[in-house]
């Protein structure tokens, strides 16, 4: 499904983008054909950029066998802790990309930050196509690594929560879940894109290719698509809900003030907390699934590496064709009856499922997609749900600073965390255990937040609580 032929053809921007200030009228006095192409335009930025940040997590989780053998010493376990470890720690910093480019989102705009966050992370990912290996350069490959990674958690932390934040604040009220479904569309795209690279590369080099030099090959594809990216977020206006802002500033002749971080976490430290909350949730079963899943085959199931990586792309690529469907069902019956679903399922099904994974090449296709479907009903509506939990003047910074600081501890580490578990008790079931305590935390936090379906986000009130 194309973005540009699923926006409603009679879409005009509605009577409050129009009638502030000169700045926002000249959206009113564009042709029928240009107000319809600015909101597709926004969501192709907004959303191939988030792709090229996924891009990256595929090539590493699909190429962490080569990618550990080539840059970590030891025996193959060790190297692939070493190597998970390494996954890890980019998310350790991205709390700090949080904190430095979530303000500055809310105070410079959100397009400016968004066209930076994706020229470096797609540099970084290229320099790790680079690396000199173990063999060659010794623990100066590993700590380069690890630099590398710690400079794309830097740019992902303000990436995120500003793709979602345009996403949420280009899209009409009873749309946004529609439109927000595609920046997660994107990150599947991204993701799958560099999962299909590596498995077409190690299809057609061998292991012995891959291992030596094979690897490297996926890496190279970040630079044209951070380039791409770059520039089609620097050609697009900045969102009507942050434009308007500040026009009510510059008409009143004031200076738009700037909310400090302390400001921030005493005014809005519910909505921080509950948006955690359900980041936990939402990225424990996302990076166990999706980054850890080949891993997991591999090593406790016993399939081939290219089976390892075969099944859970097929899982991701049929989760993508029902993400804007799932999108457009929270527009009709809210985020939060998509997310019970959600939560409750996987609670259910996580121990069964894993447990069907152990029979054969069809139980492990069906394990996965069973709690994949379950999973999109989370992943289709975060764009539209997280980012209306704050109000516009603080909305990049909520967003970025609470999204990323429970990633970094429960998202990023869960690969690390699970193969330690698996490791250290023998029990192949700890994944799914730490899936249902994940969602046991997302239930209690998703009881307390308040349903934003059809509400609007401009203004400096905390949407839902008038709507």
């Amino acid at each position: 499904m194309r973005v540009a032929e699923s926006w409603p053809s009679g879409h005009r921007p509605s009577s409050w983008e129009a009638s502030i200030d000169p700045e926002i009228d000249r959206l009113s006095g564009l042709s029928a054909a240009r107000q319809r192409t600015l909101p597709r335009r926004a969501i192709a930025a907004a959303a191939l950029g988030n792709a090229t940040e996924w891009f990256d997590y595929g090539i590493y989780a699909y190429g962490l066998a080569y990618i550990s053998a080539a840059l970590f010493p030891g025996s193959t376990a060790s190297a692939t802790l070493f190597a998970l470890g390494a996954f890890a720690i980019s998310f350790l910093i991205r709390p700090l990309g949080g904190l430095f480019w979530g303000p500055l989102g809310d105070r410079l705009g959100r397009k400016r930050v968004l066209a930076l966050t994706v020229l470096m992370m797609s540099g970084a990912t290229l320099l790790v196509g680079l690396l000199p290996t173990y063999a060659q350069a010794g623990w100066i490959a590993p700590a380069a690594l690890i630099a590398l990674r710690m400079i794309q958690g830097f740019s992902t932390g303000g990436e995120y929560g500003g793709a979602a934040t345009f996403m949420a604040e280009y899209a009409p009220d009873d749309r946004r879940g529609f439109c927000g479904s595609f920046l997660e569309f994107a990150t599947l795209a991204g993701f799958s894109l560099g999962a299909l690279l590596m498995l077409a590369a190690s299809l057609t080099l061998g292991s012995d290719a891959m291992h030596a030099w094979g690897w490297r090959l996926p890496f190279l594809v970040a630079a044209p698509l951070g380039l791409v990216g770059c520039y089609l977020r620097s050609r697009i206006e900045d969102t009507p809900v942050f434009r308007e802002l500040e026009a009510q500033h510059e008409k009143a002749a004031q200076a738009r003030p700037t909310v400090s971080i302390g400001t921030l976490l005493r005014q809005y430290r519910l909505p921080l907390v509950l948006l955690g909350g359900l980041v936990v949730a939402l990225n424990v079963v996302n990076y166990v699934l999706l980054a850890y899943m080949p891993t997991y085959m591999h090593k406790e199931l016993g399939a081939s590496e290219n089976l390892s990586l075969l099944i859970p792309l097929v899982g991701m690529l049929a989760m993508m064709v029902l993400l804007p469907f799932a999108g457009r069902l929270s527009d009709r019956i809210g985020r939060k009856a998509l997310w019970w679903f959600s939560l409750v399922g996987l609670f259910v099904a996580a121990v069964p499922m894993f447990e069907l994974m152990h029979h054969g090449v069809a139980g492990a296709l069906i394990g996965f997609g069973v709690l994949g479907l379950l999973y999109v009903p989370q992943l289709a509506t975060i764009s539209a749900m997280f980012p209306a939990m704050f109000p516009t003047h603080v909305r990049y910074a909520g967003m970025a600073i609470a999204y990323n600081i429970s990633t970094s501890l429960f998202g990023g580490t869960a690969p690390m965390i699970s193969d330690w578990l698996v490791n250290k008790t023998g029990n192949t079931l700890v994944p799914a255990y730490y899936m249902m305590a994940a969602c046991a935390v997302g239930i209690v936090s998703l009881f307390f937040v308040i349903e934003t379906k059809g509400c609007s986000l401009r203004g400096q009130g905390v949407p839902g609580k008038d709507c």
